[in-house]
């Protein structure tokens, strides 16, 4: 049985990682194993730009926080080498990210399990939505669109108005009246 102190420690981790688990928007669960020092180091630093909180777990303690926030669906993928890459603002950002990582990895690097806003997402789900862009992309795609037409309409009235012999003058640049 191990120590009081030992104990007290685990619990702290599971309920760290459980607030942590509650608060995220999404997250993916992967099978690290086949990769370097150098690829988990270069994984780390893209993950952290994108505001992904990316760590190794222990399963049992990882298995305890998912239980205690509802999220039980996912104990089937808790064994051998697991990290936990979660997002509180984007729940698609970890899922691009590391879905992108484990292509360019092969088979060294698997997706084991993704929850998304509170739910455990299948097979089929997660190969729908890795391939779709993060929230701030779609967002600008958005912006594009709407701007797009008023662009034009600058665009072209600029060149009516080059056609016509320029802009007439302002009142700074016309000459001061004596």
């Amino acid at each position: 049985m191990p120590s009081k102190a030992i104990l007290t420690e685990k619990q702290a981790i599971v309920e760290t990682l459980a607030q942590r688990l509650k608060e995220a928007e999404g997250g993916v669960l992967v099978d690290y194993k086949g990769i370097n020092v150098a690829q988990d180091t270069e994984l780390r630093r893209d993950l952290r730009e994108k505001n992904v909180e990316y760590s190794v777990v222990k399963n049992t303690l990882t298995r305890l926080a998912l239980d205690k926030v509802g999220l039980s669906g996912l104990d089937d993928h808790l064994n051998g080498t697991t990290s936990l890459a979660t997002s509180a603002s984007d729940p698609l950002v970890p899922l691009h990210e590391l879905t992108e990582f484990a292509n360019k990895m092969g088979d060294l690097f698997t997706i084991k399990g993704v929850f998304v806003n509170g739910k455990v997402l299948n097979d089929a789900e997660v190969a729908e939505l890795a391939p779709m862009p993060s929230r701030d992309a779609l967002y600008s795609k958005v912006l594009g669109t709407m701007l797009a037409p008023i662009t034009s309409l600058a665009v072209v009235l600029g060149q009516v108005v080059e056609q016509k012999g320029g802009a007439p003058a302002s009142a700074e640049e016309a000459p001061a009246a004596e």
